[in-house]
């Protein structure tokens, strides 16, 4: 596109972002520009009454097999809900491409012990992916985003995200 030439054919891509939150807009909000489905969800229907839906395509309380495919990226935006250890074990269970947890790697991975007591095995907790996002130092909401968001096209791309080509 640069050339202008016609962009390639990049696939179909569904993002989903779970959780209220100030990252969740950013992430619905770059995520559309950037050719994804985007859908929000929230198992606390009250929070999505009162969220920003603008960048939203469609909006959930809980994940189904109707849009969680092989295509579908899963972005976890609060590591403290409590819902945290029942709503990864609902995604676990449907075939999505890629499954991660906002934390960082500095604090301890609280959803690892929720889905344990739920009795997910730990080869399936392996699915998840944490810390999230290329290592770019992000602080704000909209850094942490983009980050994600690069993170989630390098692994599409089987690319290791930086400046080594």
């Amino acid at each position: 596109m640069a050339h202008g030439d016609l962009p390639p054919e990049v696939g179909r891509r569904r993002l989903i972002t779970v959780f209220v939150t100030p990252v969740t807009e950013f992430l619905l909000h770059f995520g559309r520009d950037l050719g994804f489905e985007t859908i929000m969800m929230d198992p606390d229907s009250g929070r999505l009454a009162w969220a920003e839906w603008r960048y939203a395509d469609q909006v959930a309380t809980v994940p189904t097999e109707e849009f969680v495919d092989r295509d579908t990226d899963v972005v976890i935006t609060d590591h403290d809900r409590p819902e945290l250890g029942a709503t990864l074990e609902s995604f676990l269970r449907l075939p999505a491409r890629w499954i991660g947890v906002m934390g960082s790697v500095r604090h301890t991975a609280p959803h690892i012990e929720a889905l344990r007591q739920l009795g997910v095995p730990d080869q399936v907790i392996a699915r998840i992916r944490r810390p999230i996002g290329l290592n770019i130092g992000s602080h704000t909401p909209a850094e942490i985003a983009l980050s994600t968001l690069a993170g989630l096209i390098a692994d599409r791309n089987r690319r290791p995200g930086g400046f080594v080509f």
